[in-house]
């Protein structure tokens, strides 16, 4: 979706939505108000209207995960229970863990979940009715290397090969329209700004998509990343800002770097100056490449969605470990005994402590948190949870009554829809996959990542209440629809502090993450942070290898 190129205005930003105050634009407010709450009152009533709104806040409160901070003593167990494997997260990793373990024809296993419900970055929920994404929204049909991504998508039968050929349910590719850019007071077909851009511009799509093409060799940029063949070249890549790869490469045209840190941000939730070459490379590589607006064959129908996201993966993945699965369960402290390990578990609805002893865990965490429950955790876990920066993003869910106006001579409402140079990523218009013959109610997700900035994001995302979040939504959306106050009805926002790793300079091609993906004792890591990034082939390969090498280690 959409960016500021401006990393400058962003920090700004970030420093002062930290109190409420600059992302309404109160300094360029008539009225001269002195009193603070009187006019953020004001302004809100302008940016929402005067019909009612209602929504809120989604998921969880930050404090259950924040316990894990108190340094405070551990209560007795009230009860002990033994398990054979123990799975500790049931986002994409822990319940492809739990799939692998099945497929070891082990039975004996558990997961514990802190959330309410499964599924991590992938949910999902209903608003109005309305199926829409609470994080992850689509799936890339896979490539050559994704082998174990194609086999579940063959069981799900979204994917056939007829005489050699692979075939996708043509149901649940994006339909078109796919993509729009909001620029210059209009709407562009794709993202990549053409039209009024001068020639210089346009020879710079055409050597990039020349670099990208150099780049490009078999084996070094594949996704999942742990089929990669690394080598130096990779690693002098990893050492650096992808900001500074383009710069030396004189790829300086503001179009063409506005749409490369959109798409960073939209898979790593930070820009160009804050991850690395290889992660703005592998971004293209590992896909499709790059052509120049005009000049390839890039193909359309390459993207899986469903109107409530990844949540419809999730939720078959999860279900055939229902029973095996605790939710609101708050893990405490995890313990390599050696002959087996303690897993201290709270219930959080009943606040009853039960120590789990299993032969073996997997620890399907992002790292810092594995850091914090992990007793005297291993020198490579305590590095990753001190180096590896993680991006607070904000979803929120719109629901409007009626269509948005639409000019006849601009391409119609997409699947996803950017405003070039916006603070947020743009939106989706969940009802995309609809086949009704008319245009009506449906629900807009919007995204907005805080990777360049994560400590004052946090902190707005912690301080900012939602009527605060929404009035700025609806403030940004607006530019491109001036009539979505008045077809608003409700808005309900998720906000993860730690949504995802970012994989800054250095992160992927480190001694700490290679040594966690392969087992310390008894214990198992399994999470996308291993890949330096989050996106659900790799957090489905590395949950997939830790459950796989749980069974062959207990024999």
């Amino acid at each position: 979706m959409a960016r500021s190129p401006d990393h400058r205005s962003r920090r700004r930003f970030l420093r002062d939505a930290a109190s409420g105050l600059a992302a309404f634009g109160l300094a360029g407010c008539s009225g001269g108000s002195a009193d603070p709450a009187a006019t953020v009152a004001a302004l809100k009533q302008r940016l929402l209207g005067p019909r009612a709104i209602i929504g809120g806040f989604v998921g969880q409160a930050f404090e259950r995960g924040h316990r894990l901070r108190d340094p405070k003593a551990l209560p007795a167990p009230d009860e002990t229970r033994r398990t054979d494997v123990a799975i500790i997260g049931t986002g994409i990793a822990g319940l492809a863990a739990a799939r692998a373990v099945q497929a070891g024809h082990l039975d004996d296993y558990r997961l514990f979940e802190l959330e309410d419900d499964t599924g991590g970055n992938s949910r999902g929920g209903l608003v109005a009715g309305f199926a829409c994404p609470w994080g992850a929204h689509y799936l890339p049909t896979p490539g050559p290397a994704a082998d174990d991504v194609a086999a579940l998508l063959d069981e799900y039968r979204l994917r056939t090969v007829v005489d050699g050929q692979v075939q996708y349910d043509e149901r649940q590719l994006c339909h078109a329209p796919q993509e729009r850019l909001y620029l210059d007071g209009r709407w562009h077909d794709g993202l990549l700004p053409v039209q009024g851009q001068p020639a210089a511009t346009l020879d710079q799509y055409r050597r990039f998509a020349s670099l990208i093409a150099q780049e490009t060799q078999p084996g070094r940029f594949t996704i999942p990343t742990s089929t990669s063949r690394w080598d130096e070249r990779l690693t002098a890549l990893d050492a650096m800002p992808f900001s500074a790869w383009l710069d030396g490469h004189g790829l300086d045209a503001p179009a063409l770097r506005t749409y490369l840190d959109y798409c960073c941000r939209d898979d790593y939730g930070a820009g160009t100056a804050t991850v690395s070459a290889w992660a703005g490379l592998h971004y293209f590589i590992s896909r499709h490449g790059f052509d120049a607006p005009h000049e390839g064959a890039k193909p359309d129908d390459d993207v899986l969605t469903w109107p409530e996201g990844n949540a419809w993966l999730a939720r078959r993945l999860a279900e055939p470990h229902r029973s095996h699965t605790q939710t609101g369960a708050l893990v405490l402290k995890i313990e390599d005994r050696g002959a087996d390990v303690a897993i201290d578990v709270l219930d959080v609805a009943s606040q009853r402590l039960t120590r789990w002893l299993a032969k073996r865990a997997v620890i399907a965490t992002p790292l810092f948190v594995a850091a914090r429950l992990v007793a005297s955790p291993p020198d490579a876990l305590a590095a990753a949870a001190r180096a590896q920066p993680h991006s607070p993003w904000l979803v929120a869910n719109l629901h409007i009554d009626a269509p948005l106006a639409a000019s006849r001579d601009e391409p119609p409402l997409s699947w996803d829809n950017v405003i070039h140079g916006s603070a947020g990523l743009g939106y989706v218009n969940a009802m995309n996959q609809s086949t009704r013959p008319h245009d009506g109610a449906t629900v807009l997700t919007y995204y907005r990542a805080f990777g360049d900035d994560p400590a004052a994001g946090r902190e707005a995302l912690l301080k900012r209440g939602w009527e605060d979040w929404a009035a700025a939504i609806v403030r940004e959306l607006s530019a491109p629809h001036p009539d979505l106050r008045g077809k608003l009805r409700e808005v309900q926002i998720m906000r993860y502090g730690h949504a995802m790793a970012i994989p800054s300079p250095g992160v992927r091609s480190s001694a700490w993450l290679a040594a966690l993906r392969e087992p310390i004792g008894r214990l198992a890591f399994a999470h996308a942070d291993l890949s330096a990034y989050s996106v659900f082939e790799e957090a489905f390969d590395r949950g997939l290898r830790a459950g796989r090498e749980t069974v062959k280690r207990l024999g």
